[in-house]
């Protein structure tokens, strides 16, 4: 029997905003492995071409783990359950699941296995890697529509220098992450 594998990317780690995004991805025997490359190496325009072609020559799915949780359990844990969301919701059970990183979701009945700069090594971890940063850059742009003064639209909420100095000016929104060193420093200072 031919393995299945799966690979699976979170994005928006490192971010001071919103939920954490994950993917899962599973090829299907049509799709051009050479066109896939890790979305960190790719521009904007290029992410979102490949992402059609990912979607409509993969099994593919997407979870999350929302900001209450990333704040609740911390990011890594976020992390892990927006990746076992992720696998969960595929429509095909993988016999291999490749994860980007150093640490994979307690799962049981799935073969879970790390790689570390997967999504430099692996092309279903690359894909996945892909279809979660375009879903999320998606959202991250809705958002940024009511809080333009934070320029999320350019940043994804990551702490650039642009964004600490808004929160200075502006305040923490809604949207931010409480636990995370900048936002809980101002929000608390000692």
């Amino acid at each position: 029997m031919k393995k299945i594998i799966a690979g699976v990317d979170e994005v928006g780690r490192g971010s001071l905003i919103g939920p954490v995004y994950a993917a899962a991805v599973i090829f299907k025997t049509n799709l051009n492995k050479k066109k896939i490359k890790d979305s960190k190496k790719l521009s904007k325009k290029k992410r979102e071409v490949l992402e059609k072609y990912i979607k409509k020559n993969s099994y593919w799915s997407i979870g999350s783990a929302s900001l209450k949780e990333i704040d609740e359990l911390n990011i890594l844990n976020a992390s892990l359950i927006a990746m076992k969301r992720a696998i969960i919701k595929l429509n095909k059970k993988p016999s291999c699941i490749l994860i980007d990183g150093n640490r994979v979701p307690k799962m049981k009945n799935y073969k879970l296995k790390s790689i570390i700069k997967g999504d430099q090594k692996v092309p279903e971890i690359s894909a996945a890697s892909i279809i979660a940063k375009v879903a999320r850059d998606r959202l991250i742009n809705k958002i940024s529509k009511k809080y333009k003064n934070y320029a999320w639209d350019k940043n994804a909420g990551y702490g650039t220098k642009l964004h600490l100095f808004a929160i200075k000016k502006f305040g923490v929104t809604r949207h931010h992450r409480k636990t995370f060193s900048p936002i809980h420093n101002i929000l608390s200072p000692h």
